[in-house]
């Protein structure tokens, strides 16, 4: 293990408040995508589909953690619908995107999970993976340039990004200027059908932690509580000026890549093992156990967030797509910079 690298085996204890927080925010992420899922496979839904469930653990924790009200910006991905609702994204933003609802952040004109609102520290989503860690890097450097303090980033990325250039490059340039940049990989074992073993020859994505020079964790990224203590302590030594830390999170994807993928590649010693456990029904376990709440009130509060879901995606459903002939299409979001308007 090198200096750099930080064993979390043991995690700090988190109180009941925090951890039904971050349940609260699996249970939406998940009943989210069920429902997205559902409308998939019904034809509602234009493009492709990709799930987060068995990441949901991970995802939330992250987002749930760093605060905008300090200036936090997060880059979440595909699978971290319960991280970006965590971090303050509506769910009727997601709603509307998924539907291509004009009404929507994106206003019917992108990909349905090309989302985000900048202003609110939540850039858009890119599909070439690891190029948000750059993103997010800039995002810091503006804020320091303009004489801001306190604030952090986070960034998410897959086992299959950090082969990336992007990554690479990202990590390396926020390490020499020791930016205040969480990066949260999901090692899900597979970069679509890829096995990690066909991606690094490293024992843990951890490992590079050293090389770049930057703190690592490796985690139980179905562990809602060991999520939860290891992303507090990052965020917590990346505020105070330690620099970058690299959160390795240990999961398996419950799913396809896709909704159109029927994930038979994934050996079933693998599903059956301890990162093949659903973090949703884990978490729900734990929360029994320790008797932060009771049966009739765990299951009130699905029945609540259902409903909350339903009703986001009932608002959604009613409204209206762009209008080719009507709408402004103007690629830039400051009309004085379009061509001919000075």
């Amino acid at each position: 293990m090198s200096d750099s690298e930080i064993s979390s085996t043991k995690p700090v204890p988190v109180d009941a408040s925090t951890f039904l927080e971050g349940y609260r925010w699996m249970l939406k992420g998940r009943y989210f995508d069920d429902k997205i899922g559902a409308l998939y496979r019904a034809g509602k839904v234009v493009g492709g589909v990709y799930l987060g469930k068995g990441q949901e653990a991970f995802s939330a924790a992250l987002g749930m953690l760093l605060d905008r009200e300090k200036g936090d910006v997060f880059a979440p991905l595909i699978r971290d619908q319960a991280g970006r609702a965590a971090f303050g994204e509506p769910l009727l933003d997601a709603a509307r995107t998924y539907l291509g609802s004009a009404s929507g952040p994106m206003k019917g004109r992108d990909g349905n999970i090309h989302r985000g609102r900048p202003a609110a520290g939540q850039p858009a989503m890119i599909s070439h993976l690891g190029s948000s860690v750059s993103v997010i890097n800039g995002m810091l450097m503006a804020k320091r340039f303009k004489g801001e303090t306190g604030f952090v980033g986070g960034v998410t990325a897959g086992d299959g990004a950090t082969s990336t250039g992007a990554f690479h490059e990202g990590l390396n340039q926020a390490a020499v200027e020791k930016l205040p940049l969480i990066v949260a990989v999901a090692d899900n074992q597979f970069a679509y059908s890829t096995p990690t073993n066909r991606q690094y020859a490293c024992d843990s994505l951890v490992d590079r932690a050293g090389g770049y020079g930057v703190t690592g964790y490796s985690i139980n990224g179905t562990d809602l509580g060991e999520c939860l203590s290891v992303f507090q302590a990052a965020i917590k030594a990346a505020r105070e000026g330690a620099g970058p830390q690299l959160i390795v999170g240990k999961l398996l994807r419950l799913s396809g890549h896709g909704e159109h993928d029927d994930a038979s590649y994934v050996p079933a010693e693998l599903r059956a093992g301890e990162f093949g456990k659903d973090c949703v029904e884990l978490a729900r376990e734990k929360a029994l156990a320790e008797g932060y709440f009771t049966e009739s009130e765990s299951e009130a509060l699905e029945r609540e967030v259902v409903e909350m879901v339903e009703e986001s995606f009932g608002l959604a459903q009613g409204e209206a797509a762009p209008d080719p002939a009507k709408d402004d299409w103007a690629a830039l979001s400051t009309s004085s910079l379009i061509e001919g308007t000075h």
